[in-house]
């Protein structure tokens, strides 16, 4: 073997390493292969179906313990007939429409003072509520429990206190229907607030604003007009629930609804049920007007 200059000056190789990579050295080169995740879509979709399918299995088993079907109508066809032949046509005499003119008056009276009572209890108790408003914890959890037993007890319920309490008359219907409505504006306010853009909230809180200012000032204003809206529909709730509290003697329309059908006297009944229609009609028509003066777009 002949050696030259160049042979003897080249570098010597790298020496090689014969060991075989170590488990852990290929452990950390190639990562072990795990099973995708579903993807959140996937996750909502499932989670909707399975919701679906629960909520036809309650609906399916309410349907069958209560017994609705055709079959109960079909055997209550006659009183069903009876009922309706005697309806029309309405009585319209003028003896019934002075009495059905006063009860009206009296019902709208009912309804706004409930509306006026119900909105100063409910709204700052909505306050409370909201979470964007960060009330104490303690105090949105008592004002919370607070509206839910307010709208948990029915407004039939309600005038039976009252009524045994303050007597006949319109003022037990006013007690009654303030309160289921305070206990239901508490609820929709709340979650209408709750409802609104939070860049305006965070901003103020960011520039060091209390939490009265942020309400007043980011949080109400924002809320302003879906509040207007739930107001006009309590005062129609109220018309409806006064109809029905009347029964009981709380005064309105209600209470000659009762005597009306309870004399059999399903002309008179017919007379205050369109009443009572018409009453709810012109309700939200004003509620659509006074939306519109103030910058809703309504039809």
């Amino acid at each position: 073997m002949r050696l030259t200059l160049s042979t003897l000056l080249r570098p010597p190789p790298p020496p090689t390493d014969p060991s075989p990579p170590s488990p852990a050295t290929k452990a950390d080169d190639e990562p072990a292969h795990l099973p995708p995740a579903a993807p959140p879509r996937t996750r909502r979709r499932r989670r909707g179906r399975l919701i679906a399918l629960l909520a036809v299995a309650v609906t399916i088993w309410s349907v069958h313990g209560t017994g609705v079907g055709l079959a109960s109508l079909i055997e209550g066809r006659e009183g069903a007939a009876r009922l309706l032949s005697g309806l029309f046509p309405p009585d319209l005499s003028g003896s019934l429409l002075s009495k059905v003119l006063t009860a009206t008056l009296e019902t709208l009276q009912i309804s706004i003072t409930a509306l006026f009572l119900g909105a100063a209890i409910g709204l700052p108790l909505g306050v409370l509520i909201a979470g964007n408003v960060r009330a104490p914890r303690w105090i949105a959890a008592g004002a919370r429990v607070l509206a839910a037993l307010l709208r948990g007890v029915p407004e039939l319920l309600w005038a039976l206190l009252f009524v045994a309490t303050v007597g006949l008359g319109p003022a037990a219907g006013v007690y009654a229907v303030a309160l289921h409505a305070a206990g239901l504006l508490a609820k929709l306010s709340s979650e209408q607030m709750e409802a609104i853009d939070p860049g305006p909230v965070e901003a103020m809180r960011l520039t060091g604003a209390s939490r009265s200012a942020t309400t007043l000032l980011a949080i109400i204003p924002q809320s302003r007009n879906g509040i207007v809206s739930l107001l006009f529909y309590q005062w129609e709730c109220n018309i409806r629930s006064s109809a029905v509290v009347g029964f009981v003697g709380a005064g309105g329309i209600g209470q000659a609804l009762g005597i009306a059908l309870s004399l059999f006297r399903y002309d008179e009944l017919a007379t205050l049920l369109i009443t009572v229609l018409i009453l709810v009609l012109g309700v939200d028509q004003i509620s659509r007007w006074l939306r519109r003066a103030l910058g809703a777009e309504t039809r």
